[in-house]
């Protein structure tokens, strides 16, 4: 197939994003896995040889607890917490 004169574009024409795009919102339909997440809790992907090794989440949390518990302690480093609204 031979490429016309037309049809090339330059970089810099197929790097550019436009301006604004129209999105159909009526298309949209809700999260269905949304359900599995819990409120507090944190997914983080693991690279793939590290996951051969931890094939479960209390695994990873087993082996990160043992970590945290050998760190120092140090003054001002703490987690923050979520105020409440009431």
């Amino acid at each position: 197939m031979k490429k016309t004169e037309g049809s090339k574009l330059t970089s810099k024409e197929s790097d550019d994003l436009l301006p604004e795009y129209k999105f159909d919102y009526s298309k949209g339909r809700p999260n269905r896995f949304a359900a599995r997440i819990q409120q507090e809790e944190v997914t983080v992907a693991l690279d793939p040889d590290v996951a051969e090794v931890f094939t479960t989440s209390e695994s990873v949390n087993t082996v990160l607890r043992a970590i945290i518990e050998t760190m120092p302690k140090t003054k001002g480093r703490t987690r923050a917490r979520k105020q409440s609204s009431n």
